[in-house]
């Protein structure tokens, strides 16, 4: 008798496909459930294998569209940013998933949902938030963080001898000695021969970026247009070539800053759950668009707006990362940011190059700049006596020690 229905997060891969049967062997019903967001990926074969698995229904997902302007977008609008390094590549898509995971549950009438997230990462507290807070009665089977499980698979050799014993498709080509995560916004890389964080990566690691110093001789220029804090429009300055979808431009951009090496990182971050790990990124048309968003938001917002909605943005990346996107706070969050983008629009010119991005020029109906009230040529309505008194006020905090400052009760003067 069938103990319930399991919709499972499934790749394809060796590790899902051992949990499916694993699954099957404990006495569940297993739905697999494959999202589409961006990877390369054979999605009939995997839907072919997970039927001849035993698998009761298969859903492939295509999430793409709505994994850019509802997650990406409001991460470029934040200039989310983790540990003033990652761009969240990972972190922005387990929302986007594990969202359409609990909604095939619900649709399904199943009580369980299952992935094969490591007992040791971040992703399992991500997939795990997000499906207690759009399905707090589900139950969640993560088999790596259960004995009876990672016990009896202690290896990869393990789960090959498994997968043969069950007639699981091994993989033909030999395992690359690092793991891998891919999705539009990034590929990532860890683990393997990269936990020695000394190591360089391998030449042939890189799949989403060229080397910057194999990348074209000459920049290529774009002209990225904005409007509320997200992009409407990219256009190839030179060619006249432009995207005005955002998955459109969001793959333009991938491949203009993958084609010139943009976007390469690698750092060791502070994992949620304690410990410090050693990650490679490759983010070519988020690092884009990081730098000409921030340009175009200091170009048309307050300066004083600016300095909170900068502190949002680094609280924002936090709950990102540690998978609090559902939470009260982060949607409070997103709300102020989102607010704070209303006028941050107009257009930035950049060049590409060597893995580098420029900031050429920016323009904008909403500009907060005065170019007569800056001019070091024309006076204008600025009266320099300003400055005198602006300094002066500014300068009571270097020179006088604050126990020394008296605020007359009368004046209100120092």
């Amino acid at each position: 008798m069938s103990k319930g229905t399991v919709v499972l997060a499934y790749s394809g891969g060796l590790d899902t496909s051992c949990i499916l049967v694993w699954l099957k062997e404990e006495g569940y019903d297993v739905i697999t459930y494959l999202a589409n967001i961006g990877q390369v990926e054979d999605f009939d074969a995997a839907k072919k294998k997970a039927e001849s698995l035993g698998a009761k229904k298969v859903f492939i997902e295509d999430l793409r569209a709505e994994f850019v302007e509802e997650f990406i977008w409001p991460s470029v609008q934040a200039s989310a940013i983790y540990e003033d390094r990652y761009l969240l590549g990972t972190s922005v898509a387990r929302p986007c998933i594990a969202r359409r995971q609990i909604q095939i549950a619900r649709q399904e009438g199943a009580q369980y949902v299952s992935h094969g997230a490591t007992g040791k990462g971040n992703d399992q507290i991500r997939f795990e938030l997000t499906c207690y807070a759009l399905y707090p009665e589900v139950q969640i089977i993560a088999p790596w963080r259960i004995p009876e499980f990672y016990n009896r698979f202690v290896g990869r050799k393990d789960l090959m001898e498994y997968a043969e014993k069950h007639g699981i498709p091994v993989p033909v080509t030999p395992k690359a000695p690092w793991s891998m995560d891919a999705n539009l916004m990034h590929i990532s890389y860890e683990s393997g021969i990269l936990e020695n964080p000394k190591s360089h990566a391998p030449a042939d690691l890189y799949l989403m970026t060229k080397n910057p110093e194999d990348a074209p001789n000459s920049p290529d220029v774009l002209e990225i247009e904005f409007k509320k804090g997200v992009p409407i429009k990219v256009t190839h300055v030179k060619e006249g070539k432009s995207k005005d979808t955002p998955l459109d431009i969001f793959s333009y951009l991938n491949e203009m800053g993958g084609r010139h090496g943009v976007g390469r990182i690698d750092i060791v971050e502070n994992r949620f759950i304690g410990m410090k790990s050693r990650g490679i990124y490759e983010t070519p048309g988020g690092t884009i668009l990081y730098h000409a968003h921030l340009d175009i938001e200091t170009f048309t917002m307050d300066r004083e707006v600016r300095r909170i909605k900068q502190g949002l943005g680094v609280k924002f990346a936090e709950m990102l990362y540690n998978g609090f996107w559902y939470s009260p706070e982060c949607e409070f969050v997103r709300h102020c940011i989102d607010k704070s983008q209303e006028s941050v629009e107009g257009k930035v010119q950049l060049s590409v190059f060597k893995g580098q991005v420029y900031i050429l020029g920016r323009e904008s109906p909403k500009s907060l700049y005065n170019e007569e009230l800056v001019s070091m040529d024309v006076q204008g309505d600025y009266d320099p006596c300003d400055a005198s008194g602006f300094i002066k006020i500014n300068a009571v905090r270097f020179l006088v020690p604050y126990s020394l400052i008296i605020f007359h009760s009368s004046s209100h003067t120092i």
